[in-house]
């Protein structure tokens, strides 16, 4: 492969810098989390998806949460289990790839707040409106609820991400343990003053709106504080590792809480979780 070719086509990653014995013992987390993270939200969505008595606005908008969930966990703990096992001079991954994962690495990030803030909605029209409940919250409603999340985070997101793909570069070397924004327009030795601006605005207007809706408090603060940690320390160099460990929780820590925390506590669905639990017991 000539340098040509390697600067511009293919990337390499930093990863995380630890130990041998920590990697092993962080291999293990980190799949096991991932097969919780995986069988958890996909059983949810199954559960709600085929069970009539669970079709109501509050489970269908929750449905989003597990998407969003699976994104997280698919865009970056497979990548890591691989490089885990890799030799740190051989981490590499194409241009493309990395410009994908920051996308839905970010999309992501994005999706978790603005679901909570539909889900949010919800409850509020549900305790203060109760009487009303049935003809606001209609499938008409649900529908523009569900495409506002999404396109409130792949619209900003997709300019996030295209502002720095504009960027010619002149570094091949990611040091961080996936692609993010911030990783894809450091590549570049061009002006990025546009990328920073428009980047801790979206965030911080983001933050705001989040915060002035959700209502779910211990998950969103958890969301908040693994959320931004990153973000915040992608602007010092000496906290790198800090920053790489931050980033592994936010996609750790909620996709394995949020099943409990809004699955398991919604009476409806934890009945027929064990239902279906005493069903197999019963059945072997």
């Amino acid at each position: 492969m000539d340098n040509l070719t390697f600067r511009y086509s293919v990337l390499l990653v930093e990863g995380l810098q630890i130990t041998h014995q920590s990697s092993q013992l962080t291999f293990i987390f980190l799949l096991i989390a991932y097969v919780f993270t995986m069988v958890s939200n996909i059983g949810i969505l199954i559960q709600i998806s085929a069970e009539k008595s669970l079709h109501q606005p509050m489970h269908i908008l929750f449905c989003h949460l597990p998407v969003s969930d699976v994104i997280g966990a698919n865009v970056l703990i497979p990548r890591l289990l691989k490089d885990l096992l890799t030799d740190p001079s051989e981490r590499y991954i194409t241009y493309v790839e990395c410009v994908f994962q920051a996308f839905f690495e970010h999309l992501y990030g994005t999706t978790s707040h603005t679901i909570l803030m539909i889900m949010a909605f919800d409850r509020y029209v549900a305790i203060c409106n109760p009487l009303r409940y049935p003809t606001i919250m209609t499938n008409k409603m649900m529908v523009k609820l569900s495409t506002g999340a999404w396109a409130a985070a792949i619209l900003p997101v997709g300019i996030l991400i295209g502002l720095s793909v504009r960027l010619s570069h002149c570094r091949s070397f990611i040091p961080n343990h996936l692609c993010d924004n911030a990783s894809l327009f450091k590549l570049s030795c061009e002006n990025t003053v546009i990328n920073n601006v428009y980047g801790l605005t979206f965030t911080v207007v983001l933050l705001t709106a989040s915060l002035g809706w959700v209502t779910h408090l211990t998950v969103y603060v958890i969301l908040l504080i693994s959320g931004f940690v990153p973000i915040f320390l992608h602007r010092f160099s000496e906290y790198a590792e800090n920053r790489k460990f931050g980033n592994v929780m936010f996609h750790v820590i909620p996709p394995v809480l949020n099943p409990i925390i809004y699955g398991l506590q919604a009476k409806e669905i934890r009945q027929r979780m064990l239902k279906l639990c005493r069903n197999k017991v019963n059945s072997s």
